[in-house]
């Protein structure tokens, strides 16, 4: 549980805590009992219970059950959506015990109805489908990405040919490539009404984009023309992703989800909106920065889960201790400097997330370009930190890292998946970085005012990373203006520097949400233990270029070879704190039913897998807590 015990106040919406507040308060930024308390009580619920031996549909079936209890005992998606911050919530929470569930109710809450609300809104004659979705008696599949074209969702190729004397579209595939790919319209035997995307044509002209509501399935089968070919097994089971192709599929006029993007006159003809194509484009997907933000959330909230249980694991999982017998493996420095790093970084993530949600909430409507910059900083930034952090976790749990039954291997296979959702995080990072080069050369930052000796104080280290943000900005400015060749030349000599510029003002900006953090904890503790893991990830980052800073004469040569030092210093005095930095994600064994996160992982481990024998550690009557039951209370 948490170390709070007091009012968690919210923070500013620019950043920068308001009043004193906990570690807790921090992390949730003073919501969780207003915004996530309810969430993570359902996870208690039986039916997220570890189930073994499940094929891949019964996997995919359980997937869709826990999905309706979410439905169930929490509010309608259609008032989830108009409180963002439930629906980032229920994207932290969902994946922890079936990282599945995450994509199913994200993409039906979040995508799907999310989309019909944006462009529907106001229109009667689409109610029906609303309460459909809203009620869960249908699934909402989104269905974008196509098999050749991949995140290019601006040229993809599905036809939608309105007929004004049906007054119907002809929804079509022309081409193999064209096939919808890894939308969840595998189980047939379930409704799913889908948001498809697809290319209007009308009057003989391509109108752009637009999205329709398509009936896939009925519960009996595939709907007339929609022909259903389920994908490849995935690591994580659970999601019906399967290749859609439709043949000449009879959509009525209604179920185009126009918006400001056209309408029809009186007549029936098609009338487009105003502006450019790609206008039209970016209006249709209205829903994908706050869906950029759920990735987010569910890859902070699997980074979490990941470190909890390995360092829990880490202080019970007892090793020689050269002259001093049996030491928990936590207490090897070796051990600290894999595992107090991940730490750091869902710390550094969860904040530079917090600020994102509050800059988007801040900024009702289309969100200006700097927050979506944020944005897409925060998504690339986050699950790709989540993803090493669950790697080097597995790592060191050694086996018990490798089974399902203690999470970390699916959080795993999860982040890998949350790289490329929303928009592959290579694409996503180097298009916000060809926007942050436009514009004036800005001058470089200040940096220390001499080679720095000491790189463990946070406002040197964020010195130093602003003056290497801008340094890559103008490089890369200088090299595009520089270049002889076409734009494509240009950009493509600049690209990584630009994507090393862009990652680097996403590391200062989580940096910059830490340090500002530490002065409004109330518990001299609690500011003790955030300000070692504040340096420690500065300490982290500065040593990753640590040459490039050596070689501008930013650090001095001494500095940059006492950093293996500085940071062994900090994990050792971060190492009492260790526990009170994790009971701060509001985790327990008990809502995880991981054995390794128990007092005693080998007894909870041995009454998981329903193995008999003594129980108990050397020396004990029985194990030093309750291993998990088979339906865990509240």
């Amino acid at each position: 549980m948490g170390t709070a015990t007091q009012t968690e106040p919210r923070h500013g919406a620019r950043g920068g805590a308001v009043g004193a507040t906990t570690l807790s308060g921090l992390l949730f930024d003073g919501e969780y009992e207003e915004t996530h308390r309810d969430i993570r009580a359902v996870l208690f619920d039986p039916a997220f219970d570890p189930r073994e031996g499940l094929t891949s549909v019964e996997s995919g079936k359980l997937t869709y059950t826990r999905s309706r209890v979410l439905h169930r005992e929490l509010e309608r998606p259609r008032d989830m959506l108009r409180r963002p911050r439930r629906l980032f919530a229920l994207a932290e929470w969902a994946p922890l015990l079936d990282p599945a569930v995450f994509s199913v109710l994200l993409v039906h809450h979040n995508l799907a109805l999310g989309t019909v609300l944006d462009l529907g809104a106001g229109r009667d004659d689409i109610e029906d489908h609303v309460e459909e979705l809203d009620r869960l008696d249908s699934f909402g599949p989104y269905m974008a990405t196509e098999l050749g074209y991949g995140n290019n969702v601006a040229a993809l190729r599905t036809e939608a040919v309105y007929d004004p004397e049906t007054e119907s579209f002809v929804l079509h595939t022309p081409d193999t490539g064209a096939q919808k790919f890894m939308s969840a319209t595998g189980f047939t035997d379930m409704p799913k009404l889908a948001v498809v995307l697809a290319r209007l044509r009308a009057d003989g002209r391509n109108h752009g984009v637009h999205a329709f509501l398509v009936r896939i399935s009925d519960g009996t089968g595939p709907a007339e023309g929609v022909h259903i070919t389920p994908a490849p097994e995935q690591p994580v089971q659970g999601v019906d992703h399967a290749l859609t192709r439709f043949d000449r599929v009879v959509v009525p006029r209604r179920n185009l989800l126009y918006g400001e993007t056209g309408g029809f006159s009186p007549d029936g003809s098609f009338l487009p909106g105003g502006g450019n194509l790609r206008r039209r484009f970016l209006h249709t997907m209205s829903r994908i920065q706050p869906g950029r933000l759920c990735v987010a959330s569910a890859a902070v909230g699997a980074g979490k889960a990941s470190v909890y249980t390995a360092l829990r694991y880490a202080e019970t999982r007892l090793t020689n201790g050269p002259g001093r017998g049996d030491v928990p493996v936590l207490d090897y420095r070796s051990h600290q400097r894999d595992l107090f790093p991940a730490l750091a970084k869902v710390y550094a993530m969860n904040l530079l997330l917090n600020h994102a949600k509050r800059e988007f909430e801040a900024h009702p409507g289309p969100p200006p370009d700097e927050v979506n910059q944020l944005i897409s900083l925060t998504k690339a930034l986050s699950t790709w930190e989540m993803s090493e952090v669950a790697g080097v976790c597995r790592e060191r749990c050694g086996a018990q890292g490798g089974f399902r039954v203690n999470r970390i291997a699916e959080y795993g296979s999860l982040l890998h998946g949350l790289v490329t959702a929303e928009g592959d995080n290579q694409v996503l990072l180097a298009t916000t970085a060809g926007r942050l080069l436009t514009g004036e050369d800005r001058p470089l930052a200040a940096g220390p005012e001499r080679a720095a000796d000491d790189v463990g104080d946070p406002l040197v280290q964020l010195a130093l990373l602003s003056r290497r943000e801008d340094a890559l900005h103008r490089t890369a400015r200088a090299d595009m203006a520089g270049s002889d060749g076409t734009y494509f030349d240009a950009w493509n000599g600049a690209v990584n520097t630009a994507l090393d510029m862009a990652r680097t003002r996403g590391v200062r900006l989580a940096l910059e949400q830490l340090a500002a953090a530490v002065p409004a904890l109330a518990d001299e503790r609690d500011r003790v233990a955030l300000g070692l893991l504040t340096s420690l990830y500065g300490l982290v980052e500065i040593r990753r270029d640590a040459g490039w800073y050596l070689a501008r004469g930013l650090v001095t040569g001494a500095a940059v070879e006492g950093l293996p030092a500085a940071l062994d210093g900090l994990c050792e005095r971060l190492r009492p704190h260790a526990r009170r930095l994790t009971e701060a994600f509001r985790l327990t064994p008990e809502l995880l039913r991981a054995p390794l996160a128990y007092d005693d992982p080998e007894a909870a481990f041995l009454l998981r897998t329903g193995a008999s024998g003594p129980i108990g550690r050397p020396g004990t009557a029985g194990p030093a807590t309750t291993p998990p039951p088979r339906t865990p209370g509240k």
